[in-house]
């Protein structure tokens, strides 16, 4: 195959008489998604984690798979297994790419993204390489330190009451960005839904469980509805036992 060179004018061409190198991370990083484009996935979830991101994101992807529930008290799945057996770090969400003793992908910012490039087509995510990409993983790294670590933080029920306050107050700041950003597009990147945008659609859900009112980020809360009625997303709730509870919130 022909290899890209510069030429004077430091514009890429193809120089066809010189064959492309390709390295062995990149052909083994395309023959793993070859063997998994097909391939039926198990998601370890718990309803209404962090789970429920990459949930949504295979529903939007059109991908065969099958949901495992794990009791984050006992650390057992809904077959029995002890789930530090499957994730060492004992929280979901944990995706098994295929069959059993397959690999096992965890942190919600990859697995979204592993699901996005097995379904290049749905556009859940920039081709990698751009700087669109870098501009996702931006946004995914921002959700996962400035709202998912914060919200974590909450849900441990031996905080201070002191220290909680604090940490709603750093949360609503990060809102108000997220407020000004969406004040002139519909999602996250623009006119597009991304993966980005079902990991921040989680964190939202957590919001009123922690006193934090979306009405007061009225860009958000138009978001927040925006994306849950999307079918997949609807797809997503209802399967986790969350539909209900979204409906009996957005009416409130």
């Amino acid at each position: 195959m022909p290899e890209a060179v510069s030429d004077n004018a430091g514009s890429t061409v193809v120089d066809p008489t010189r064959p492309q190198r390709s390295s062995p991370a990149r052909a083994a990083a395309c023959e793993m998604l070859e063997i998994a484009s097909e391939a039926a996935m198990r998601l370890y979830y718990a309803p209404g984690a962090c789970s429920l991101a990459p949930h949504i994101v295979l529903r939007e992807a059109d991908r065969r798979f099958d949901l495992e529930r794990v009791d984050l008290k006992t650390h057992r799945t809904a077959s029995g297994v002890d789930f530090f057996t499957i994730n060492r770090k004992g929280y979901v969400p944990a995706l098994q790419l295929d069959g059993p003793g397959s690999p096992i992908l965890t942190e919600v910012p990859a697995i979204v993204q592993y699901i996005a490039d097995l379904a290049q087509d749905e556009r859940l995510a920039p081709p990698s390489g751009t700087f669109a990409r870098y501009h996702l993983q931006e946004w995914l790294n921002f959700i996962a330190t400035e709202l998912h670590k914060k919200f974590g933080l909450l849900f441990d029920r031996a905080i201070p009451a002191a220290v909680a306050e604090h940490v709603r107050g750093a949360i609503g700041g990060r809102l108000l960005y997220l407020q000004d950003a969406l004040d002139d597009r519909a999602f996250l990147m623009g006119e597009t839904f991304t993966v980005a945008d079902a990991y921040l659609f989680v964190m939202l859900q957590w919001c009123p469980l922690h006193g934090i009112d979306l009405g007061l980020y009225p860009n958000l809360d138009d978001y927040e509805s925006r994306i849950a009625r999307r079918p997949a997303v609807q797809a997503a709730l209802a399967a986790e036992g969350l539909l209900e509870h979204h409906r009996y919130r957005r009416s409130a």
